[in-house]
């Protein structure tokens, strides 16, 4: 029977995903809420953190989305300079940082602030814009922009 629920809840995720994703590519990430829809469902029902890369052309039009990191529980080894590989690879204008807490919480930690902080300056450096550092709970989020956090 739970497999049979946890197969339907993974379809609909993946159908709200689509449906997110087709808005994403045709108008562009137009605020945070845009950023959950796309990758709350990727997020949904992992055990570990994984932080996500997303690349955007000069229209803040997706133009990928790269899976950089994925840690242990509750922690995540992030080294700046491989954020930026792929938006350099990829022609990026802009990234959008995003990574999860598997406990559901998406409060962001003084480790996420720090962090954020050092990849606007890394992105400074290389002329890639950070637009922001989503953190994703289940089923919320947090926007470290909107809350003026690091930016």
């Amino acid at each position: 029977m739970t497999d049979k629920v946890d197969r339907r809840i993974r379809e609909a995720l993946d159908a709200l995903e689509l449906v997110a994703h087709d808005k994403v590519e045709r108008e562009g990430i137009t605020s945070p809420d845009d950023v959950a829809a796309l990758m709350l469902p990727k997020a949904h029902g992992l055990e570990q953190e994984y932080l996500w890369v997303l690349t955007l052309n000069t229209r803040n039009v997706v133009i990928n989305v790269h899976e950089i990191y994925h840690g242990s529980l509750n922690t995540s080894l992030i080294r700046v300079g491989e954020l930026f590989r792929e938006a350099i690879r990829d022609n990026a204008a802009a990234i959008i940082v995003c990574h999860n807490h598997p406990s559901g919480d998406p409060t962001p930690s003084p480790e996420d602030i720090s962090v954020t902080k050092a990849i606007i300056e890394a992105g400074n450096l290389l002329d890639v814009t950070v637009l922001d550092h989503i953190v994703l709970g289940m089923p919320r989020f947090t926007s470290l922009k909107a809350q003026n956090l690091a930016f």
